[in-house]
């Protein structure tokens, strides 16, 4: 994905960050690789990006985090989802969907009054 296709994504990594702790806890780099795979590898989140997110997020109160062990025997923090985060979650997947559906109607309506 290009600079310019990510501008598309601007506000919406807090609701693809909660989303892959769906299925568990996971720390940043499981984050960051989740959201990779999971887009087929169009999306790819930056850790300048990634952590501060993650921190705005544990401080509103959707993640908490403890610190543990990685697979490759490493100290790495882990974050989790929180009940008030899966509510988060389920608010902006829906305010999410209602605008990818606007935006369709709009590409897909025909157009009239000499707009092309």
């Amino acid at each position: 994905m290009t600079a310019q296709d990510n501008s598309l994504l601007q506000g919406s990594l807090d609701m693809l960050v909660l989303r892959s702790l769906v299925g568990g806890a996971k720390h940043g780099y499981g984050v960051a690789r989740h959201i990779h795979v999971a887009s087929d590898e169009a999306l790819r989140i930056e850790e300048g990006s990634l952590y501060p997110a993650l921190h705005r997020l544990e401080r509103r109160g959707w993640v908490e985090s403890e610190w543990g062990v990685s697979e490759s025997n490493r100290r790495a923090k882990y974050y989790r989802l929180t009940r008030s985060g899966r509510s988060q979650l389920k608010a902006q997947t829906a305010a999410w969907e209602a605008a990818v559906a606007a935006v369709t109607k709009v590409l897909a309506a025909e157009c009239r009054g000499g707009l092309a």
